[in-house]
């Protein structure tokens, strides 16, 4: 009998139930499989009681619609840096990989099929390299893993900020307004890059082309006339001026080490205020609108393909591996080539200069 652990790691994305689907129904096609799901990541595992689940048919049936994940995730469970509080309230930072890892094995898991983004599949490469059989799948709508062409999540991403550039043309307008949507994305721009495609933006501000504030500001008056025009700006969460830093904050939450990124649209206002911009701006952070709701069908059929081919893996054996989607090909690399870097916009690819070239302005 073998026996699979499944978790999801990291921030929550449309598809994630999908991918959970897939591997209990392709599990369900083999005699001696069980599926076994542990509650928000790797907490499930080390909680005291535990707190894993059995998953069959019944738990996954028509999930894939689904946006979040049924098995609940979370930022804060790193089994090498794990939040522990003692009795008197204190908290501290404990490495409990290898008593994870034992009782994974007492317990006679096989393998973990663990579905997360760059952050949980570094862990995924630690947990493997300590000899624990893992099996990664990309998830992360900012599209930043390398190795694959699109990670599951991130085309409901950008239909989501999509939309918000198609409904802010209208309203910037109607008012002669500068509208500034910020979309996530961390330290990738792709979001940002396909959205202002997409909807059409004027101006379109990512990580990987810090910008000038001159040429924004430039760019934002050759669209005014006495007083009249409009212009719609994407911005990506991470994305700085030349010489400038990103706009983030430390967090005063335990255990979350990430920075956390936002209020770069408002610096933008700010920063063309003080420039003389006279122009009436506006700001919108999507924020987590990008993260929940139904998953497209692209990402169904890709989140749904990469949980068939997890499954398949740990049946194979074929563990220290992520799943890819390369060249419209479903395969496989090692966990230290998906991590060895993020997948990060090219100022030079053609996506890029296709923008360039029907006018919008990266500010560069």
């Amino acid at each position: 009998m073998k026996k699979i652990l499944v978790l999801t790691g990291g921030g929550d994305c449309p598809g994630l139930n999908a991918v959970i689907r897939a591997i209990v129904k392709r599990a369900n096609k083999e005699k001696d499989v069980e599926v076994y799901g542990s509650i928000e990541a790797y907490n499930g595992v080390l909680k005291s009681p535990q707190e894993i689940i059995r998953l069959k048919n019944k738990n996954v049936a028509g999930i894939h619609v689904k946006g979040g994940t049924i098995i609940g995730t979370t930022t804060k469970a790193d089994p090498f840096n794990f939040p522990v509080q003692a009795a008197n309230g204190e908290w501290s930072i404990v490495d409990q990989s290898d008593e994870m890892i034992e009782k994974l094995k007492t317990q006679g898991f096989d393998c973990i099929i663990s579905i997360g983004g760059d952050g949980s599949q570094r862990i995924s490469k630690a947990l493997s390299d300590k000899g624990m059989p893992v099996i990664g799948v990309p998830k992360t709508i900012d599209n930043d893993l390398a190795c694959t062409d699109f990670t599951f999540g991130f085309q409901t991403a950008v239909q989501e900020a999509t939309n918000a550039v198609d409904k802010l043309v209208s309203t910037a307008e109607s008012h002669h307004r500068v509208m500034i949507l910020e979309v996530m994305g961390r330290s990738a721009g792709w979001i940002a890059l396909h959205a202002a495609i997409a909807g059409g933006a004027e101006i379109c501000l990512i990580p990987e082309i810090p910008y000038d504030i001159h040429k924004v500001k430039k760019r934002i008056e050759s669209r005014y006339k006495d007083g009249r025009g409009f212009v719609n700006i994407v911005i990506a969460e991470g994305a700085k001026p030349k010489d400038g830093n990103i706009t983030g904050r430390k967090s005063d939450e335990f255990g979350y080490q990430n920075l956390r990124l936002g209020g770069v649209a408002y610096q933008l206002t700010e920063q063309l205020k003080q420039m003389g911009c006279k122009a009436d701006i506006r700001e919108v952070v999507l924020g987590h609108l990008q993260r929940g709701g139904s998953p497209n069908a692209f990402d169904r059929v890709l989140a749904t393909q990469y949980g068939a081919k997890a499954m398949e893996m740990a049946l194979k054996g074929e563990f220290g591996r992520m799943v890819t989607f390369k060249n419209n090909e479903i395969s496989s690399v090692s966990l230290a080539e998906a991590t060895v870097a993020n997948h990060n916009v090219d100022p030079n690819s053609f996506l890029v200069q296709t923008a360039k070239g029907i006018g919008i302005s990266f500010g560069d």
